[in-house]
């Protein structure tokens, strides 16, 4: 099977090799606008959306797009373009519950089918100079929620409730695995 990551996020380029999957990425011809659609589907359009946008060039391929919203209090966070906007929205977080909503699309044989995977991310409440000096360490500029929980952003939380870690850095490989697994298609072969 030749299988497309619609992708240039290096974190999920990572949990494919890191599982020594098989794979290409590829940047998707998709811009990201962010609308009044509540937070699920705004997720799940943008990872088929991702995963469409390859597939066209990829005949025959199995074409897989993901995406993440943190959604707080029923809004979507989006992705901070600066410091003070990852700072800000961190302060946001602080002390809070919030979801992490992961979607991942596959696209094979002209039809594309997903899966949502919610993570329950309890933030513990930080202070201002340990936010100041996680961003300054991370660097989480352009990340869902505004932390890399493959990095220092671990530390950030009290706890992740989920069913799949990988999720948390955007990709669900047992979601992948379910998707593939009802086309007969098989990540361990």
């Amino acid at each position: 099977m030749r299988l497309v990551l619609a992708s240039t996020s290096p974190h999920r380029r990572a949990i494919l090799e890191a599982a020594s999957i098989a794979h290409e990425a590829v940047a998707p011809s998709f811009v990201e606008d962010h609308n009044s659609d509540p937070p699920e589907q705004i997720a799940i359009a943008f990872a088929r959306a991702k995963a469409e946008s390859v597939a066209a060039r990829f005949p025959g391929a199995v074409v897989i797009g993901a995406d993440q919203v943190p959604e707080l209090d029923g809004k979507p966070l989006t992705k901070p373009a600066s410091v003070p906007e990852a700072e800000e929205q961190l302060r946001a977080l602080r002390g809070k519950t919030h979801r992490l909503l992961t979607a991942v699309a596959v696209h094979a044989d002209g039809r594309t089918e997903h899966r949502l995977v919610v993570h329950h991310m309890h933030m513990r409440a930080l202070g201002d100079a340990e936010i100041t000096a996680y961003v300054a360490r991370d660097r989480p500029i352009g990340c869902a929620g505004a932390y890399k929980v493959e990095a220092a952003g671990a530390l950030l939380f009290s706890s992740m409730e989920g069913p799949d870690h990988t999720a948390i850095v955007g990709l669900p490989l047992a979601a992948l695995a379910d998707l593939l697994a009802e086309r007969g298609l098989s990540l361990l072969l």
